[in-house]
């Protein structure tokens, strides 16, 4: 998750130079060509059934395809501010679904890491927003920013329902496939995913303008976002509840913005300060080690 918060905060050059959906298809396309060998199913590796199947593709369209588009609409339609706040709901919105389709159990101490999570996001939402304008908000008016701003909400909370999914599904194929096929499969329904959109925006695109910075940095990001970022979730949430997992996504706004300070020159203010305070407390409060039972 915190390197998931790096590359969405360094992905702003590649959504200022390339259209988003131009965007995806490439990223799963450098992808798959990284890691065709992560295919092939291992020995002790039972076959796929229908049921393993539909879960690799849910866990494509709606981790990957879906919450990318809900995502960056949705922020485009309403402010900054409003979808912070929504996006503070993925810990809790992820504890739920894992206790209602997984049937994992919430203890205290997962809940109020969840209320530490919630809160440190919610806090950091407040803090002074400046908005720019990019290609990702391009297609979407300024009468439909300006005047459909529940939509935008709408969008932004179905992104927070995608991420969810993508938590709770992800926990269920780890105990079927192993991380390097689940990255592998989900990146390559991505691919055909988003093939249609991709050439359609290809053939109108000047790939020319793009300078050799941009397309270097467009590497960088499809391995880190259908790679190493999936390799690493899927191999932690075969030891962790996903209930568990879903508190480390408040290290995705965290470490955005902590990038944006670091790297990208931008202010931090005491607001936000006391909002990572809230954030990291709650991954202690989820991760330190139960007391063991005396004998």
């Amino acid at each position: 998750m915190t390197l998931v918060g790096s590359y969405v905060a360094l992905s702003k050059p590649l959504v200022a130079a390339l259209p988003v959906l131009l965007l995806a298809w490439m990223r799963f396309g450098i992808a798959a060509l990284a890691m065709p060998h992560w295919l092939k199913r291992p020995a002790d590796e039972p076959p796929m059934t229908r049921r393993t199947r539909g879960l690799v593709f849910l866990e494509s369209f709606l981790g990957n395809f879906m919450f990318s588009i809900c995502m960056l609409f949705g922020v485009s339609m309403t402010s900054a501010v409003s979808a912070g706040v929504i996006m503070a709901s993925i810990p809790a919105v992820v504890a739920l679904t894992s206790w209602i389709f997984l049937r994992e159990r919430i203890t205290l101490r997962v809940a109020g890491a969840i209320g530490c999570a919630a809160g440190g996001i919610a806090l950091l939402a407040f803090a002074p927003v400046h908005v720019t304008s990019t290609a990702a908000s391009a297609p979407i008016s300024g009468a439909v920013q300006s005047n459909m701003p529940w939509l935008g909400n709408l969008l932004v909370f179905c992104a927070v329902l995608c991420e969810s999914a993508y938590a709770v599904i992800g926990k269920s194929l780890t105990g079927r496939l192993g991380p390097k096929r689940i990255s592998s499969l989900i990146n390559l329904w991505g691919f055909a995913l988003s093939t249609p959109f991709g050439l359609w925006f290809a053939w109108r695109f000047d790939f020319a303008s793009v300078h050799v910075g941009t397309w270097l940095l467009l590497v960088v990001y499809a391995m880190a976002a259908s790679i190493w970022t999936v390799w690493l979730w899927m191999t932690g949430l075969r030891n962790v509840p996903a209930s568990q997992a879903g508190v480390f996504t408040v290290m995705l706004p965290v470490s955005a913005a902590l990038v944006g300070v670091l790297v990208l020159g931008e202010s931090l203010s005491m607001l936000q300060l006391v909002a990572f305070a809230a954030a990291l407390m709650g991954v202690m409060l989820a991760t330190w080690p139960a007391r063991l039972a005396k004998p």
